[in-house]
């Protein structure tokens, strides 16, 4: 079994002025109406909560890291308690704080920990300057209390068998992954209880709102990626007048997201066509190839029909390449699929996918000489290995990564009854949007109502339209492999009193992709002040373009104390750490 999520590296986003930015109309005042209240019952679950004392230590040399307990069932504020992992990075400007930034990174089931932890090689200056970056992991990961499904990893490794390829291809691989995701539903649902059952995103949600009250903030201020946009707007609906600036980016559509109990006929893919972004930004990296030319692009005069080939090849026969370290490796279609989704998460990774591509073309070739494929597998098994490495997993024996996903996604969602459906919606998702149909439709498989039957009688399923007090910033990415456009498109339009950012950026989330869309970002969390209505962002990086310009912070003084602690201070280069995808991509061989 592998990790929970793809992450993708991105590049260095920098806290400057929207010199890219276009505004297409004049900035427009927030929607009249009255401001929405917090309903009386959330307001009682949560403030009858007293308000935990944070006991920080120092960790990480330049942190602070405590544990908190809170309700496991926040209608039983004083019954059994759940363990969370809480991180903070003081802002380097104590005396102009604003307060206190929460981060989410994404998953469901990525570290709020480590995010926060990495503050300062990814948010602006200004914003570190002015805020203490708070990262919790939420209930069931990481540090906090772990969900455990399985009484073993021996136990977890036999059952879950089945899920060890990147997506079932082959009816026996389906069947295969049919039975796993039945087991893993089962155990979740006994097993793993009570934790399993107590992992919706609106408790993370009231977890959130009683922290922002320990780190002694009136108003919340948030920043989440990917699936931290569901955490995102499930606050703000919920808690509609408790946050001063929300930005949420890289966004899922909170509808297409939940669902309705009438949804057994569809997959949470089928709402969110996350395959939908991923095949848009591969057709349109080809055909960007193919304008750039042979000098630029190793795929020909045609790089669609190569990489089609190259497909159809894989599919026909796996590649099995030797690695002098472990041996015969297989390296079949849901790989090379699976592989160039995680390259598409970065804003240059267009140049690995036409790299491997290229050295695919070579490799699967029957005429290939030997010594020229010895040479490629070398370089294959290279990019391999590195996006291997951007994928977020934890290491400490029981590798929990795929239940922590499940035990937000099952809880939260309303998904078909039966996980024998799923080769159909896989089958009929993949005509619809080639490649990466299968790929995103398998993730949802284990949370079939037939065997993951835990439920959270808590979750949040709406309404998603409530008029907040503060605006909530959307920002969506128009090549995002991930989080398809088209939600941030739909979040934008369902919250009354929201603003939508545009980046015409590459890779997942905008934030880190262009000096517009970062400092965009960063003015509203400081200000609480969105940018103009119709603001178009450009990244940076663009495929087949100029080199980007401006991609690193110009010195501007002396360096803060935490130089000397190996940790970028102002006028140092920064990047974004992994960003979590909204959905397991199972093992890459």
């Amino acid at each position: 079994m592998t990790a929970a999520g793809i992450a993708g590296l991105v590049l260095a986003g920098l806290a400057v002025s929207p010199v890219n930015a276009v505004p297409v109309k004049p900035d427009a005042p927030a929607p009249p109406g009255p401001a929405e209240r917090t309903s009386p019952l959330e307001a009682r679950r949560v403030d009858r909560v007293p308000t935990p004392r944070i006991a920080w230590t120092p960790c990480y040399d330049y942190a602070e890291c405590a544990t908190v307990r809170v309700p496991l069932d926040y209608d039983q504020p004083h019954g059994p308690t759940t363990a969370l992992a809480v991180l903070r990075v003081k802002a380097r400007d104590q005396q102009r704080r604003i307060g206190s930034l929460f981060v989410n990174p994404g998953g469901p089931g990525g570290a709020g920990t480590s995010l926060a932890l990495a503050a300062p090689y990814f948010l602006g200056d200004d914003v570190l300057d002015r805020f203490d970056v708070v990262g919790v992991d939420p209930r069931g990961v990481g540090g906090s209390e772990q969900v455990r499904c399985f009484r073993s990893p021996e136990e977890q490794a036999e059952q879950l068998a089945g899920l060890n390829v990147a997506f079932p291809t082959t009816k026996a691989e389906e069947k295969a992954y049919v039975a796993a995701s039945r087991a893993i539903g089962r155990a979740c649902s006994t097993t793993g209880q009570p934790l399993s059952g107590a992992m919706s995103t609106a408790q993370v949600a009231r977890d959130m709102d009683v922290l922002r009250r320990a780190v002694g903030d009136r108003k919340l201020s948030f920043l989440g990626f990917s699936y931290g946009s569901a955490l995102g707007q499930q606050y703000a609906n919920m808690f509609p007048d408790r946050f001063r600036a929300l930005a949420i980016d890289g966004v899922l559509g909170p509808r297409e997201w939940v669902g309705k109990p009438a949804s057994g006929a569809t997959t949470q893919e089928d709402r969110l066509r996350s395959a939908q972004g991923a095949s848009k930004a591969l057709r349109e990296v080809l055909a960007r190839c193919a304008k750039a030319g042979r000098d630029a692009c190793a795929l020909g005069s045609d790089p669609a029909a190569s990489f089609d080939l190259v497909a159809q090849r894989l599919r026909a026969k796996p590649l099995v390449i030797e690695d002098p370290d472990l041996g015969p490796v297989t390296f079949g279609y849901a790989d090379f699929v699976t592989n160039t989704l995680i390259m598409l998460y970065s804003p240059d990774g267009y140049a690995s996918v036409v790299a491997m591509t290229a050295e695919l073309l070579v490799l699967t070739d029957p005429d290939t000489a030997t010594a020229r494929r010895s040479s490629t597998s070398a370089a294959l098994l290279n990019r391999v290995d590195q996006a291997r490495s951007q994928v977020s997993r934890y290491d400490d024996g029981y590798d929990n990564s795929l239940e922590t996903f499940l035990g937000v996604d099952c809880t939260d969602a309303y998904h078909p009854g039966d996980a024998i459906l799923w080769p159909a919606f896989a089958a009929r998702a993949d005509r619809r949007d080639p490649y990466f149909g299968r790929l995103w439709t398998w993730g949802t498989s284990p949370c079939a109502r037939n065997t993951w039957t835990v439920r959270d009688e808590d979750a949040y399923t709406g309404p998603f339209d409530r008029r907040t007090a503060a605006p909530v910033l959307v920002v969506g990415n128009y090549w995002d492999p991930s989080t398809n456009y088209q939600g941030a498109v739909s979040a934008a339009r369902t919250l009354p009193n929201s603003r939508l950012l545009s980046s015409d950026s590459w890779g997942h989330t905008a934030y880190g992709t262009s000096a517009c869309a970062t400092g965009a970002v960063d003015r509203y969390l400081l200000t609480g002040v969105p940018p103009a209505e119709g603001t178009v962002c450009v990244g940076d990086v663009q495929p087949f373009g100029p080199a980007p310009t401006g991609a690193t912070l110009r010195a501007t003084g002396a360096k803060d104390d935490l130089a000397a602690r190996g940790v970028p201070g102002r006028g140092e280069p920064k990047r974004l750490p992994p960003v979590v995808a909204p959905f397991p991509v199972l093992n890459l061989r």
